[in-house]
């Protein structure tokens, strides 16, 4: 089987005999019954080849899709005039490359449709020839705009500024105001159109691009379409039964035993209130080509746009995720107020994992490990700026949990906060000095992903602060700041956090822990088998 990694040309697939997972049923359905559209989906979600199947489909090259789904669903196969613009390839962290980047496009659309010199701005050339092109054609044109969102994203938050007329302005404004001159074309040459779709990560809302704009129909959270990029549980099943018998087989389990693991590492992105089952396209491929199980699309990507975003606005992940949400609060990423869950949402490191539908509220928090264990290693290393290297750290305790060794473990963590620059732990009030250290504990247990890590669990008496569940060993940790070990260890007894697991066969250690708010570590430690 070839796995089109890396390929986004829907021709190419089809002509060189890749495997193609068939959305052409769901591409059909969203010509037939809109016009203008825009589509949000994580990096390397399979936006750009969906771009490229649109394409095909609109310049009428019936032979590429024989045998799908649209090949016995439409009857016309008509040609139309497809203007596609991609902003996927260029870097436009310096002044002037974005007005060029579109500049080139309308010349070259000029020279094949005509240029009038009455038209002077983008959007009026791009108008001009969108017109001229309806009237060549006899059909109205088609515009497929790939990463719409890319200028803005490349200077988001960064300081970078350009020159415009003698004055210095920030970067950031000067490619909202060009992408709102050039998108507000769509509302003017509206009888010119057949068909838009702007695809990007992030929607852009209120003083952005959008306005001035014929609002497009925002599907991001449409159930009709959540799997019009990424694969299904069931597209999965049915198109790499094969891959996923040879995975098993590489890693010694069966094939029931492989689909959980994939489940986990790849799958659980939602993408509205019918919580379709979404996994990531990237990883799969990838991970049925070199036959393992890894990290594959969270390496293809920094997330330090986030990283400061969470700095900046003093926000901790644990905060945000595994919470409820009315859907305004993260659809759309705001220019003028620059919060990070909307970024989190539609960037893919959270996803909609519950919905309350009666109140239009919706659970967000990690799709699976391969993201979850991503995100938490990177937001660590520059949350505490630690000597000690955290990937190495986390094997080590990996380690002592797994072989019971809690005097392991504890000289673990008392070395690691040590370590830790007394700046980062200065906090002026009890409040403060709290949540820093609760934070501290839910990166450092949540980047031990490979057991069942619960924080603040809650149970009938209370709500305990961690448990962790090996093979072998279950955990019950308590913890105080500036108190004692032992009133940690005496909270475990008295609301019973231990009776769930009385009839578990693993042995169960209750270990009561204290922090020292003035030497940064652990100064208690207190242990009952």
């Amino acid at each position: 089987m070839k796995y089109p990694i890396g390929i986004q040309s829907f021709d190419q697939i089809r002509e060189d005999g890749y495997v193609y997972v068939d959305k052409t049923a769901l591409i059909y359905a969203l010509i037939k019954t809109g016009k203008i559209y825009f589509l949000s989906r994580p990096r390397r979600f399979g936006k750009s080849l969906l771009i490229s199947t649109l394409e095909c489909y609109f310049k009428g090259r019936k032979e590429l899709f024989k045998g799908l789904a649209i090949d016995e669903l439409e009857q016309e196969w008509k040609e139309y005039p497809v203007f596609h613009l991609d902003f996927n390839g260029d870097n436009f962290t310096e002044g002037g490359i974005l007005q060029k980047k579109i500049e080139g496009h309308i010349a070259e659309w000029e020279s094949l449709y005509g240029k009038s010199p009455n038209k002077q701005t983008l959007g009026e050339r791009f108008a001009y020839v969108l017109k001229q092109a309806h009237k060549q054609y006899g059909r109205r044109a088609v515009v497929l705009i790939d990463e719409y969102d890319k200028p803005m994203l490349d200077v988001l938050d960064t300081g970078y500024a350009t020159m415009i007329d003698g004055e210095k302005r920030p970067l950031e404004d000067v490619h909202r105001e060009i992408l709102k001159g050039f998108y507000s074309v769509f509302k003017a040459a509206d009888e010119d159109l057949q068909f838009v779709l702007l695809t990007g990560v992030t929607k852009f809302s209120q003083v952005s691009v959008f306005s001035g704009f014929n609002q497009p129909a925002d599907i991001s959270m449409d159930g009709r379409y959540d799997a019009l990029c990424g694969i299904t549980e069931e597209e999965l099943y049915h198109y790499f039964d094969e891959p996923i018998k040879e995975l098993a087989k590489a890693y010694n389990v069966n094939v029931d035993e492989m689909k959980q693991l994939l489940k986990k590492q790849y799958d659980g992105y939602h993408f509205s209130g019918q919580l379709l089952d979404i996994y990531n396209p990237f990883s799969i491929l990838n991970a049925f080509s070199a036959k393992r199980i890894a990290s594959f699309w969270f390496k293809t990507g920094s997330p330090s746009y986030l990283l400061r975003l969470l700095a900046h606005h003093q926000e901790n992940i644990n905060e945000l995720a595994g919470k409820f949400y009315p859907e305004q609060m993260f659809v759309d990423y705001k220019a003028n107020i620059e919060l990070p869950l909307p970024m989190l949402y539609q960037s893919g490191y959270l996803t909609i994992k519950g919905c309350n539908l009666r109140r239009n509220t919706f659970l967000l928090d990690f799709p699976n490990n391969e993201v979850q264990e991503g995100f938490i290693t990177a937001l660590s290393s520059s949350y505490f700026k630690s000597a000690v290297e955290v990937n190495n750290w986390t094997q080590n305790v990996v380690d002592a949990l797994e072989y019971g060794d809690l005097e392991g473990f504890r000289k673990l963590l008392t070395s690691f906060l040590a370590d830790i620059p007394y700046s980062m732990r200065r906090k002026e009030t009890e409040r403060e000095r709290e949540r820093y250290f609760h934070y501290t504990f839910y990166l450092l247990m949540r980047m031990v992903s490979c057991y069942t890590i619960y924080t603040e669990k809650q149970q009938s008496e209370g709500r305990v602060d961690c448990i962790v569940e090996t093979p072998d060993y279950v955990y019950i940790f308590e913890f105080k700041l500036d108190g004692t070990a032992e009133e940690a260890l005496q909270q475990i007894e008295d609301k019973g956090y231990a009776e769930p697991y009385l009839s578990d066969k693993r042995k169960l250690y209750k270990v009561g822990v204290n922090f020292s708010s003035e030497s940064g570590t652990v100064d208690g430690w207190e242990m009952k088998e």
